[in-house]
Formats: structure tokens, sequence, C-alpha cells
């Protein structure tokens, strides 16, 4: 990664250093003691504690210097008026250093997964950084720009939000020359008010871009494909069912841990096969390929990287355990993606069980959507084990599409929960577990394999 002196970082950021110390350099940061590593820029953030009270610690972990707003003793030191803005001034000098070309992808669901994938496809052509997981906000994404490599390419970094304005401000810093919207969900609808809104907070992305910069829309997404009337950027789309989207998706075949379809562009038709299952995959993996094909990736590399594909920990991971067949897809959940599982579900042989948590952060929708997720799970499951406070909204959708009561139930307990799903599982049943990373469904799967032993 880049090394960074302290007069640079506090040229770029308007911080005020003790000139004894301008030559002090850093590499990378960090806002985490238990993380730190020997060398980093420690960030005293302002959050529930004050990260100012754990510089001691961070300097005898071996912290290079610290970002601060002020500083109590004689050490390393960049002194600002706020940490945060500082941090993300920091990582936009260190981006524009290295000069590399950046990849910005967002989303309501899928945007991680089309992350990994643009950047497995890049890796086979270029030197490519990307931001691990959960650092897609104001303090993840700066810290993963300053962990990247001095000689990085390409940067591929996936952007969050809930609010507006939040990806306005991640593309001021990553300046992306290439940019992704996977599409416009449910998700975050709470804090955004509309489908509308939360279109308008995803398009923000474009202010960070360059005039010559190229985004990519799901051409499927209807506010996606409208984008065509009233956007000054030069766009693409990609898709499955609109036959107009520069980079279609078609044939698509699906079998118990394999996905196959054709991609086309152009003049250009290739196979791609994915060790993943259902159908939601198609547009990541096609977003993937637009960018690909635009940064001058051969169709030979992307389908070989496409097919060595892995997904990441806690996203539809699929195991045998005790027999029983697990999906594991833990790590969020809204209601498009319900949906998407629970399809991969009702496709696996067996008997079908879905344990299924709350989603979060829904507002007004929140008691019409679980109601939605219930009714669908009566037609792709055989069982269904709510969990949260919503879940009798979604029992009730089940109840109502017609799954028997003796086999849909609702639980606020977890321990309860995996009582009951003991008594009514079976060795040859599938069973999902899907819910919002708030509900932490992975302990309900662990409780369950625990007792199981």
């Amino acid at each position: 990664m880049g090394v960074i002196t302290l007069q640079q970082a506090a040229q770029w950021c308007g911080g005020s250093i003790d000139p004894k110390y301008k030559d002090v350099t850093f590499f990378g940061a960090n806002n985490d003691t238990r993380k730190l590593e020997a060398g980093q820029l420690f960030v005293a953030l302002q959050g529930v504690r004050d990260g100012h009270d754990f510089i001691p610690a961070a300097l005898e972990k071996g912290a290079a210097a610290v970002l601060c707003t002020h500083c109590d003793g004689d050490y390393p030191a960049i002194v600002v008026e706020d940490t945060r803005i500082a941090l993300g001034d920091i990582a936009r000098g260190e981006r524009e250093r290295i000069g590399m070309k950046v990849v910005g992808i967002t989303g309501s669901v899928g945007k991680s997964t089309t992350k990994e994938m643009t950047a497995a496809v890049l890796q086979s052509v270029y030197r490519v950084g990307k931001t691990p997981v959960n650092h897609n906000n104001d303090i993840g994404m700066p810290m993963a720009i300053l962990a990247m490599e001095e000689d990085t390419e390409v940067a591929v970094v996936e952007m969050g939000m809930n609010h507006f304005r939040e990806i306005a401000y991640l593309a001021s810093i990553a300046k992306p020359d290439v940019a992704v919207i996977v599409n416009i969900g449910t998700m975050h609808i709470e804090h955004l008010g509309s489908m509308e809104g939360i279109l308008q907070a995803k398009l923000e992305i474009v202010e960070g871009m360059p005039d010559d910069g190229k985004i990519f829309l799901n051409g499927d997404d209807a506010l996606l494909w409208n984008q065509r009337l009233t956007s000054g950027k030069n766009v693409g789309f990609f898709g499955v069912r609109n036959g107009e989207c520069d980079v279609l998706g078609k044939d698509i075949t699906e079998v118990p841990g394999m996905l196959r379809f054709w991609a086309r562009c152009a003049d250009k038709a290739f196979p791609i096969e994915l060790a993943l299952e259902g159908q939601h995959y198609v547009h990541d993996a096609l977003a993937a390929v637009a960018v690909a094909l635009e940064l001058g990736v051969s169709p030979e590399n992307i389908r070989k990287s496409l097919s060595q594909f892995q997904n990441m920990a806690g996203r539809q991971e699929i195991y045998e355990k005790n027999g029983y067949t697990i999906i594991r897809d833990c790590y969020n959940a809204g209601p498009e993606s319900m949906a998407a599982a629970l399809g991969v579900l009702g496709n696996r042989p067996g008997r079908h069980v879905a344990v299924l948590g709350d989603m979060l952060e829904l507002g007004v929708c929140t008691a019409a959507e679980h109601y939605k997720v219930g009714r669908i799970a009566a037609e792709r499951a055989d069982i269904l084990l709510a969990y949260g406070e919503n879940s009798v909204r979604m029992l009730n959708g089940a109840l109502t599409g017609g799954m028997p009561q003796n086999v849909a139930r609702a639980f606020t307990d977890r321990d309860r929960l995996v009582k009951v799903l003991k008594q009514l599982v079976k060795p040859g049943d599938v069973i999902l577990f899907k819910g919002s990373r708030g509900m932490r469904m992975e302990l309900v799967i662990e409780q369950f394999l625990e007792e199981e032993k």
C-alpha cells in the first residue's frame, strides 16, 4: 500500500502538524485499535465513544500517527476540525496520487456480489484493489482506498447509503471513471421516502464522475431504463428482458449448483457459467461483463474468471450438514433478495423449509412487504418459521397464500424458534436461513446445528 507522509496528508485535508513530524510516514488507516496494524494512521472518530480516548492504546500498538481534533501530548498527529471529513480528504488525495481507474458500484440488492464479480474479472488483466466486506460507507470506503497497493491499476469500490447525499460524498472521494447501478429496490425506503427517492440517491454517483465517464444501468429496471431519456452521461444498459440493452443475457438455464447463459454485446456473444443458483445473479454478472468489456477485457478472460467465481461468506452459501441442505444467506435482506432466495429454495429437490428474519429499514412499507414475502413463501416453501417483530405479518401472508397453519409459525424468541425448527425438520430437508443483518440469522444456524450434534 502507498506510503504517505504527514505533511502530504495534512496538505490534502487542511490539517496542521508539528513540523518536526512532517516526514513521519504511515500506510493505511484504521479507527479501531483492535484491528490497527503497526505503521497505520489512527483515526480518532467521535462515535458512541470518543476515539480520542483510545489514542494512547493506538500509539502503544504501533500507530505511526494520529488524525485528531486535539492533541494531548507529544506524538505525530494531524489536527483537524472534523476527523471523518479529513479521512475522506486524505483518501481522495491518495486516489489521485495513485492515478488508478475507479469502478464505483451501488444498488439496492446485489452490489457486493457485483463488486466481487467485477473485481474477479478485471484481475485477469489489471492489478485490482477492492473494498472489503462492510467497507462501503463514509468511513470504510476511504480506509479501503488508503489500504490499496501503490501499483493498483483499477479500484472496484462499493458505495452504500441509507440517506440522501451519502453516495454523492463517497463519489466525491472515489471519483469513479466507470459506475454501475445494479437496481432500485425498497431497501432503506424508510429514510428515502419512495422508490423515486432511492433512485435519486443512487444517481448521486454521477456527481463524482468525469465528463467522459461511463455509467451502466440495469435496463430491466423501469426507473433506471427511463434514465436514457434524461441523463447527460454516457450510459450503457445490461439486462435479460429488455432486448434493447447493450449487454444482454440470453438462453438462461439453471441446475442445482450451476447457472448458465449467453452474454451478447454488439458483435460479441459468449457463454457464461456461474457456480451459483438463482437467476438474480445474471444481472450481477452482466454488470461485471459490461464493465470488463468497457475496460478492454477479452470475452475469454471474462468467461474464465466468472466460471471460477465464488461468492463471499454469508451470501447464499449452500452446504450439507447433519443430513440437511443448508442455504445460509444471512448477510442482509430486503423484499427483492428475499424473493430471490425463496426462488432458490423452491428449485432445490427435497422438502423446503424457510427460516426468515425481519427485513429492516422499510418504514411505512414494513407491514406490506413482510406480508408479501409470506405470500411468496407459501408458494416456494413447505414450512415457514418467521422470526422477529414483524413475523406475524409474514405469517399472515403465508396463511392467506394457502400454507397450512401447522407448518407456518411466528417467533420473537430465538430459543423457541430453534426448538420448533428441530421438531419440524427431518434429514433430507432444504433449509433457508435469511434475514436483515441486524437479525443475526447466523446465530440461529449455529444454535440449530450445535443442538443437532
